[in-house]
C-alpha cells in the first residue's frame, strides 16, 4: 500500500467523523445555515427589497421571500452580469456557471466566494466515505478521468465565466493532478465528438481506475474505446473499479455499461448543480444520497400537487417525510433566495436524511391528469427488463394525444441495445410496471381513456443525433425522460 492511499485512508475517518457530527443534528444545522444566510446578506439590495432587517424567523422568511425560479429571480441576477455589487450576495461573484436556459436563453448562475469550496469539498467527500466504508484506497495511486466541459472561461464584465465543470477543473488538487486526464489540451476540445475520439486515443493505453461523468455521455465514450481496442472496457482498463456519476439515474443505463465493461464495478451517485452540490452517495449499502445540509445551502421542499397554488406550503428539513414527493427549493452563499432549481427528490432516510432525485417539476406527464414522473418512467422500464436480454442505450417519453385512430396512448421513444423478441409483450410489461405504481395512469387505462404503452424505436445513435441538432451533445447536456408535449418526439428521427 502506497504512502498516499495510507494518508487518504486516514483522511477518509476525518471526514467520516465530521459528516457525522452535522448529519446527526440536522435541524440545528440547517436552522444556522439559515441565520447566518440571512446575517452575511443583510447590506445586498435583495435584503433590502425583502426586509431582511425584519426576518426572525422561517415564517418570518416565508412571508418576505417567494419561490422564484430564474426567469423570476432574472432581473437580479442581470445586475449582477453588469458588473454591479451588492445585488444578491455580498461583492461580486467569482464566476458564473453559463447553463442552458428555456424561456430566458443561457442562465448565469453565480458562484461566490462562499459557495465554491462546496463544490470542491461534496466530491472529495463523497470518494473519502467510499474509501472509508469500503477500505478501497488503491484507486488514489492510478488514473482517474473526468469527462467535463471545457476549461477556457470567457470574462464577463470582470467576472470569469464558464461551465460549471470547466470551472472545477481549475480546483482539481495538485495531488491529483498527475493522475488526472485527459490533457488540458484535449480538456479544451469543443466539439464533443472530436473530444472523445482525443480522449480515447489518450487513454487507451492507460491504466484507468476512476472513471466519471454523465452515464449517456460516459457511455459514448465506453462504445468508442471497446470499438476501437476491440475489447469490453474492463479488459482494457483491468483496475478500473470505480464509476462515478452525477445528473441522470444510472438504473437504465447499468445492464449496457456492465455489459460494456464486462463486469461489475462499484458506482458513487452525485447530485451536483450550477446552483449548489447537495447529495452525494455516503454508503454502497443504504440507498439514497446523503443531502449536505452543513454546505451553506438553506432546503425548503413544496409537494408538487401545491406547487402551482398561489401559496404553497413550504416543508423544512424536520417536517418532511419519507417516499413523498417534494419540490426541491433552495437559499444559498452564492445569492439563491427561495430557487426553485426544478428538481424533485424524494427521502430514502430521515437518519441520516437521504434523498433520491425522482424527476423535474417541469419534466412530467399529465396530458390527461395522469402527472407521471421520471422516477415512475425508470422504475417501469427496469421491471419489464428484469430477467431478460433486452438493453436500452436511451429513451424518453411523450404523450400522444391526437392518434390517427384509437385511443390517446403514451409513447415511448427507446434506442435499443438488444430489442425484445416481442415488441407488444415487452410494451405491455412497461404498462403493466407503470400501472402499478401510478393510481391515475391506471384508472385512465381501466377507464378506456388512454390505451396503453406504444413503443418506438429509435435508430442507433438517434437521441445523439437529435441532442446534436439542438446543440446539446456532450458535456452536462442531459435528455429529458419525459415531455408533456411532442417537441421532442416530433423531431427524432424514427425508424
Amino acid at each position: 500500500m502506497s504512502l498516499k492511499s495510507i494518508l487518504a485512508k486516514i483522511f477518509a475517518k476525518i471526514i467520516h467523523y465530521k459528516t457525522q457530527k452535522w448529519a446527526q443534528n440536522p435541524v440545528e444545522i440547517q436552522q444556522k445555515v439559515f441565520n447566518d444566510l440571512i446575517r452575511q446578506a443583510k447590506n445586498t439590495q435583495f435584503a433590502k427589497d425583502h426586509f431582511f432587517s425584519e426576518i426572525k424567523s422561517f415564517s418570518d422568511f416565508q412571508k418576505q421571500v417567494p419561490i422564484r425560479d430564474y426567469e423570476e429571480l432574472k432581473h437580479y441576477v442581470d445586475r449582477v452580469v453588469e458588473g454591479e455589487e451588492n445585488i444578491l450576495w455580498k461583492g461580486k461573484p467569482l464566476y458564473f456557471a453559463k447553463t442552458s436556459g428555456t424561456t430566458s436563453g443561457a442562465k448565469y448562475i453565480p458562484l461566490t466566494k462562499e459557495s465554491m469550496p462546496f463544490h470542491i469539498e461534496a466530491a472529495r467527500n463523497a470518494i473519502l466515505n467510499y474509501i472509508h466504508e469500503t477500505g478501497k484506497a488503491d484507486f488514489v495511486d492510478g488514473k482517474m478521468i473526468f469527462l467535463q466541459g471545457s476549461p477556457i472561461l470567457e470574462n464577463k464584465n470582470g467576472i470569469k465565466l464558464g461551465r460549471l465543470s470547466g470551472i472545477v477543473a481549475h480546483f482539481v488538487p495538485k495531488y491529483l493532478q498527475k493522475n488526472r486526464m485527459p490533457s488540458l489540451e484535449t480538456n479544451c476540445i469543443d466539439d464533443w465528438e472530436t473530444k472523445v475520439d482525443a480522449i480515447v486515443n489518450e487513454t487507451i493505453n492507460e491504466d484507468m481506475v476512476v472513471i466519471s461523468g454523465i452515464p449517456s455521455w460516459v457511455q459514448m465514450y465506453f462504445e468508442k474505446l471497446q470499438q476501437k481496442g476491440e475489447k469490453p472496457v474492463g479488459e482494457l482498463f483491468k483496475n478500473f473499479n470505480l464509476f462515478i456519476y452525477g445528473g441522470v439515474n444510472y438504473e437504465p443505463y447499468r445492464a449496457k455499461f456492465e455489459n460494456l465493461i464486462g463486469r461489475k464495478v462499484d458506482s458513487i451517485e452525485l447530485f451536483p448543480a450550477s446552483e449548489g452540490f447537495f447529495a452525494y452517495q455516503d454508503s454502497q449499502k443504504e440507498k439514497g444520497m446523503l443531502l449536505l445540509l452543513n454546505s451553506g445551502i438553506f432546503y425548503e421542499f413544496v409537494k408538487p400537487e401545491e406547487f402551482f397554488t398561489v401559496t404553497p406550503k413550504r416543508y423544512t428539513i424536520g417536517e418532511v417525510e419519507l417516499n413523498v414527493n417534494y419540490v426541491l427549493i433552495i437559499s444559498t452563499n452564492a445569492g439563491l433566495w427561495a430557487y426553485n432549481i426544478g428538481d424533485t427528490v424524494q427521502f430514502t432516510s430521515l437518519k441520516p436524511y437521504r434523498v433520491i432525485v425522482s424527476g423535474r417539476i417541469k419534466h412530467y406527464i399529465s396530458a390527461f391528469g395522469e402527472h407521471v414522473i421520471g422516477k415512475e418512467v425508470e422504475h417501469a422500464l427496469q421491471e419489464a427488463m428484469q430477467n431478460t436480454t433486452i438493453c436500452v442505450n436511451e429513451f424518453t417519453v411523450a404523450p400522444q394525444i391526437a392518434p390517427k385512430t384509437g385511443l390517446p396512448y403514451h409513447e415511448w421513444f427507446i434506442e435499443f441495445e438488444n430489442e425484445p423478441n416481442n415488441l407488444k409483450e415487452f410494451a405491455l410489461a412497461v404498462d403493466n410496471a407503470m400501472r402499478q405504481q401510478n393510481v391515475y395512469y391506471d384508472d385512465l387505462i381501466v377507464g378506456k381513456v388512454l390505451k396503453t404503452v406504444v413503443i418506438t424505436k429509435v435508430p442507433k445513435n438517434g437521441f445523439q443525433e437529435y441532442m446534436k441538432s439542438i446543440g446539446k451533445l456532450g458535456g452536462q447536456n442531459k435528455l429529458p425522460r419525459l415531455s408533456n408535449d411532442r417537441t421532442i418526439a416530433d423531431k427524432l428521427q424514427i425508424e
